[in-house]
């Protein structure tokens, strides 16, 4: 029987801190979740350039139809990159924003 993941801020902090690299059996848990939502509006990011910048897309989950691109904002860091879209995948998983303070 799989036990429910709960939104614990703890494992939010672990991934702000480490967004690459080990994490805990419970974010490693917590990231696989985040893995298999659905297609149709999961968000991730998208290389614009060679200068290392990245921009949110959003699946729509259609063959054949373009995705949807966020221009704004442009991360040219990888950990705020990637803390973006952990916090977007959170509030698709658990309806609710990541709690203030993480």
């Amino acid at each position: 029987m799989a036990f429910p993941i709960l939104p614990d801020p703890s494992l939010a902090a672990e991934f702000r801190k480490t967004p690459l690299g080990h994490h805990s059996p419970q974010l490693q848990r917590l990231l696989r979740a985040f893995r298999t939502l659905p297609v149709p509006g999961k968000h991730a990011l998208l290389r614009v350039d060679h200068a290392r910048a990245w921009v949110l897309i959003q699946f729509n989950g259609v063959k054949g139809q373009p995705l949807t691109v966020h221009r704004d904002p442009v991360f040219t860091d990888w950990d705020e990159a990637e803390w973006a879209v952990f916090k977007l995948r959170w509030r698709q998983y658990f309806g609710s924003d990541v709690p203030e303070g993480v």
